[in-house]
């Protein structure tokens, strides 16, 4: 059982009071009505509350010994996590011809709740930039669609190839919403329209956008991304695009009648690290030569929006000031490309603070000295500190993890980084500051807390330096598109303690399996649903047996057993890998990977039960075979495991039988398992020896059910529809609504 320091005196104020009135007939009998009110009973009940006081005090005394013996085993406190996004800047004055460039400072402060800084310079492009896709009509659109296509085909001369209409429509109308481009539009392509402030400032702008006539360099457009990717391609074991950059490409139309109607961009920063996780893309823009729009007017260029053409916009407000398309595309075949939100002049920011050349005291020459900083929660690798010396002035002194290692003349010292406490050593393990030297903090970055997890459109102000030093006066309009995330408290005495027992065990070493497991969940800045170890394992080339190899996989915790099964993104399986990598035994080969992950299909028909509603009933169906496969804590066959165990096969007899304990289900009346193969398509698994179907599982891989058919009326369907399309399409811009 677990240790707690007991109570030294548990009595509460109500007790010490029900105490001294119990003891009135004994020393003063005839006081014989002590009630509420009375001035003798008024002053017990003073006497009760100071001594509950005092008790309060005494039992302080186990929590500091508590905390002291924290500092002896170096168990200190975790330091808060700040939270991190992206803003994007629009000079409000580009409706008015103003078409300045700027390029700011890193650290500008963006105001806030709490403040933010931004992370890197940004050159502030006199453009703003419109998100389109060409998206395929609904339902009732396509009925007003099929009257269209007999004409369209004739106009735009088709012949025999097959008309794919769309109509041109924005792609984040309400703000950052997930939206996925493979799935709703009919080339898999996200458009970005550069826009002038005005129609005629467009040949304007397309010059600025060119070389920069005073340093001879290409400029620079900054495009934030906020991504919502499943894996796709790679190594899945490893990540997917986890760990191998999705291969996408990021073209800008040169608007010329002949020659190349697009270029490719140069890549010149891919903060998303392929399109992973949020972050900045700089790409290099090309000549002016280069920078243009195709005729977007129709009555001009009847083929506006055909074929692979940018899409149509039929707004003149918009079309009027279109300076150029920028168009995003995958690079490879892919099954998703899942976007929440893109735009231009945008740069990403984090809770913390910058501080420099910050006094934070004088030495009176003792040992053991200890400086507080103004701030807690300090980010150890930006800290930097000097003390004052004879002679020398500044001496950068060096920051350690403890000062028991230290020789006397090490101008060495260490580092609270939750509290903000700097510690100096004594002479015998550290130099000591000399007696009146200034102690300083040449810089560090401070900050963090929940109370960074804003909401969009929380962060509106922004006040900054240009690169010359001069301050950033420019009327811009600051957008913060998605909600700032990522912001933790600092750890609290009762959750470092409850780590006390597995840092005894291990000793901040990874030696067996338990202790990778501790380690890892420990692991600052992530939080992980799943922990398996897998020794032996070499993930690249999915050899067994090997010894001095060991591969940890880690799972995200996600909410609701929803598809797509939960994948580490790079920041979850590099702060991993980080964490563990200095703390596992001298000569092991260390992985950090994700799971390989068997797409699983289902088809299953069912007989109702009378009384029950078949919608809620077909609904409970798939929900409980999603539950049955999930590889988290809720899902899998055993309530005492956390998710589907590795290396057990799907069994379809095992499938009938968690749909057949469904509510409302009298009757399985059949279930079929598909696999998937090359192109998407499903391909139903073939029945065993004993006539059921089965999908082996490897110890590295587990199940994902991306699909479940569930039909109440005849067999279960023998095929699945695939969602690939044909090669022989052509798309052709629609708007029905008008026609």
């Amino acid at each position: 059982m677990p240790i707690r320091p007991p109570r030294l005196d548990d009595r509460s104020y109500q007790d010490l009071l029900a105490e001294l009135v119990a003891r009135i007939p004994a020393h003063t009998p005839e006081w014989s009505d002590p009630r509420p009110g009375d001035p003798g009973r008024t002053l017990i009940e003073l006497f009760a509350w100071l001594g509950d006081t005092l008790l309060y005090r005494v039992n302080l005394i186990p929590e500091r010994q508590r905390m002291e013996f924290l500092r002896m085993v170096g168990l200190g406190l975790r330091p808060a996590a700040p939270a991190s996004g992206l803003v994007t800047l629009s000079p409000k004055t580009l409706d008015k011809g103003n078409l300045k460039i700027c390029t700011i400072n890193a650290g500008a402060k963006v105001s806030g709740p709490p403040d933010f800084e931004t992370l890197r310079p940004l050159t502030v492009l006199p453009v703003t930039a419109a998100a389109y896709h060409k998206r395929v009509p609904d339902t009732e659109e396509q009925k007003d669609v099929a009257k269209l296509l007999p004409q369209l085909t004739r106009f735009y001369q088709l012949g025999n190839k097959k008309a794919k209409p769309y109509i041109t429509s924005a792609t984040f109308p309400m703000g950052a919403a997930p939206i996925d481009l493979k799935a709703v539009s009919v080339d898999g392509c996200l458009w970005l329209a550069i826009l002038a402030g005005r129609p005629q400032d467009v040949e304007a702008a397309r010059e600025k956008l060119g070389r920069d006539p005073d340093s001879g360099l290409r400029r620079v457009l900054s495009v934030g991304v906020v991504p919502a990717l499943r894996s796709e391609g790679g190594d899945p074991l490893l990540g997917g695009a986890s760990l191998r950059a999705l291969p996408l490409i990021w073209e800008l139309t040169t608007g010329k009648p002949k020659g190349p109607a697009l270029v490719e961009l140069e890549l010149v920063r891919d903060g998303t690290a392929g399109f992973t996780r949020t972050g900045i893309v700089e790409l290099r823009l090309p000549e002016r030569e280069f920078i243009g729009a195709p005729p977007n007017n129709v009555m001009r260029e009847p083929d506006a929006g055909v074929g692979p053409r940018p899409p149509r916009l039929d707004d003149p407000k918009v079309s009027g000031r279109l300076v150029a398309w920028l168009r995003l595309r995958p690079k490879v075949s892919v099954d998703r490309l899942a976007l929440q939100w893109v735009g231009i002049n945008a740069v990403d920011v984090d809770q913390r603070r910058s501080v420099t050349e910050l006094g934070i005291g004088v030495s009176d020459g003792s040992p053991d000295q200890r400086f507080a900083l103004p701030f807690g929660s300090v980010l150890r690798s930006s800290f930097a500190l000097q003390v004052e010396e004879e002679g020398r002035g500044w001496v950068d002194w060096t920051l350690v993890e403890h000062l028991a290692m230290a020789n006397p003349d090490d101008r060495t010292y260490s580092l609270d980084d939750e509290e903000g406490i700097v510690l100096f050593g004594d002479g015998l393990r550290g130099k000591i500051p000399g007696a009146g030297r200034r102690v300083r903090v040449l810089r560090m970055r401070a900050g963090g807390g929940i109370a960074g997890n804003l909401a969009a459109g929380s962060l509106k102000k922004i006040s900054a330096t240009l690169v010359d030093g001069s301050a950033y006066t420019e009327a811009v309009e600051v957008v913060q598109p998605i909600p700032t995330t990522g912001g933790t408290a600092a750890e609290s005495l009762e959750e470092a303690e409850r780590r006390i027992p597995s840092v005894l065990r291990h000793r901040d070493r990874a030696v067996t399996a338990e202790d990778l497991i501790e380690l890892a969940a420990a692991t600052p800045g992530v939080t992980l649903g799943r922990i398996e170890v897998l020794p032996g394992f070499k993930p690249q080339q999915r050899r067994e047996g090997l010894p001095g190899v060991v591969s940890v996989m880690v799972l995200p915790q996600v909410g609701v057993p929803e598809p797509p099964n939960p994948r580490p993104g790079r920041h979850t399986i590099e702060a991993v890998y980080d964490w563990l990598s200095p703390r596992i035994t001298l000569g092991t080969e260390l992985y950090v990977i994700g799971c390989e992950y068997v797409p699983l299909a289902l088809s299953v028909s069912i007989e109702l039960r009378p009384g029950f509603d078949r919608d809620q009933t077909v609904e409970l169906v798939k929900n409980e075979l999603r539950r049955f496969l999930w590889p988290l804590v809720g899902g899998g066959p055993f309530e005492t495991m956390a998710g589907w165990p590795l290396k057990r096969p799907v069994r379809e007899r095992e499938l009938e039988v968690v749909v057949s304990r469904v509510p409302g289900v009298d009757e399985v009346r059949g279930l079929k398992v598909f696999e998937q193969i090359l192109g998407g398509r499903w391909r139903k698994k073939a029945p065993g020896t004993d006539g059921t179907a089965e999908v082996g599982i490897k110890h590295w891989q587990l199940p994902e059910l991306l699909k479940v058919v569930v039909v109440t009326e005849g067999e279960a369907p023998e095929t699945l529809e695939s969602s690939e399309g044909s090669g022989n399409e052509v798309a052709i811009p629609v708007v029905p609504e008008l026609c």
